[in-house]
């Protein structure tokens, strides 16, 4: 029985709310690794949003790509490692980006908050959108599958 999802089961479950943690090439060091909000739909970039001048900003710059995993926590466990190239790298839109990705993640009154308190640094340029391509996909999924179904 094979644990790697389809295309469209991989693409699904990236689209879901979940923490990605983000893995970032570091020349001398191990990769940097953190947990970060991200925004996907199937068939599209993913994005991530951060601060400008962020080390995982530079790192992005300089990398030209990066590799991102996210997870269920509950059983039955499933995960999909993406990685791509960077197509853009773009001061971010508080209504296209930022709006969303805090509503996803908070909900509607907490994610207008948050947005609202991230303005004046998105105003002024200090914040910026990451966009991938995702290129080489990696899955599990340990769930029962019905064998008439593979």
């Amino acid at each position: 029985m094979s644990t790697t999802m389809t295309p469209a089961e991989r693409e699904q479950f990236l689209a879901e709310v979940r923490i990605g943690v983000l893995s970032i090439a570091e020349a001398g060091r191990g990769p940097l690794t953190v947990p970060i909000w991200y925004g996907y739909q199937p068939g599209g970039e993913l994005f991530i949003w951060m601060e400008k001048g962020s080390r995982k900003a530079r790192l992005l710059e300089r990398g030209g790509r990066f590799s991102l995993c996210v997870q269920s926590e509950e059983r039955p466990y499933r995960y999909v490692s993406v990685e791509g190239p960077i197509t853009a790298i773009e001061p971010v839109d508080l209504e296209r980006e930022v709006r969303p990705l805090a509503h996803r993640y908070l909900g509607q009154e907490e994610g207008d908050a948050y947005a609202a308190e991230s303005a004046s640094g998105i105003a002024s340029g200090q914040h910026i959108v990451v966009r991938m391509r995702p290129e080489r996909w990696l899955t599990a999924d340990y769930s029962p599958r019905n064998s008439a179904s593979e």
